[in-house]
C-alpha cells in the first residue's frame, strides 16, 4: 500500500469539495469576513477543502458549525505562526541602542549597506526600521502584499547583518 487513496475516494472528495462550496461557501465567507476581514477567502476556500475529506466519509453531522470551527483554527494557526515569525525577527535582529550617536564613519559605513541593497529591500527596510512603519502601513504604501514585505524585511536584516560582520 503506497498510503495514496483509491481513484475513487479522490472523485468523491472532489465533488465533496464542490458540493460542500455550492452550499455553504459564500455563507462561509460572509461570516468569516466579519471575523477577518480580507483573510476571509483563504480561510473559507482552506475550510472547504480540509471539511471535504470528512464530508466524503460521512463524519459531519452539523455542517456550518464544522467548516466555522475548522475555518477559526486554521485562523489561529495564522495568527501562532506570524507571532513566531514576528518574535524571530526580533530577537534575531534587534538593534542595540547606543548612549553615543554613531561616528561619521560608522554613519557612512551604513550608508553604503543601505545603498548596496537591492532597491525593493532597502525601501521596506526603511520604511519599517527606520521611519517606524509596521509591516502594513509600508505594503499599503508600497503596493505589495503584507506578506512580501515582510519577506523583503527579514532578507534585508540577513543582508545588512552580513555585510556589517
Amino acid at each position: 500500500m503506497d498510503g495514496f487513496a483509491p481513484p475513487s475516494a479522490t472523485i468523491d472528495i472532489a465533488s465533496a469539495v464542490e458540493a460542500l462550496a455550492r452550499r455553504y461557501g459564500e455563507w462561509l465567507k460572509d461570516k468569516l469576513r466579519l471575523r477577518y476581514g480580507d483573510q476571509a477567502e483563504d480561510l473559507a476556500h482552506e475550510a472547504l477543502l480540509r471539511t471535504a475529506a470528512h464530508e466524503a466519509a460521512n463524519e459531519v453531522e452539523h455542517h456550518k458549525a464544522f467548516l466555522l470551527k475548522v475555518a477559526d483554527n486554521l485562523a489561529l494557526d495564522r495568527a501562532r505562526r506570524a507571532r513566531r515569525e514576528r518574535a524571530y525577527i526580533r530577537d534575531t535582529y534587534t538593534v542595540q541602542l547606543r548612549a553615543t550617536p554613531p561616528s561619521q564613519e560608522e554613519l557612512t559605513h551604513l550608508k553604503k549597506i543601505l545603498l548596496a541593497l537591492p532597491p525593493e529591500l532597502r525601501q521596506v527596510l526603511v520604511l519599517t526600521q527606520i521611519k517606524g512603519m509596521t509591516h502594513r502601513e509600508a505594503s499599503l504604501l508600497t503596493g505589495v502584499p503584507e506578506r512580501t514585505v515582510k519577506d523583503r524585511v527579514r532578507r534585508a536584516l540577513i543582508k545588512t547583518q552580513a555585510m556589517r560582520d
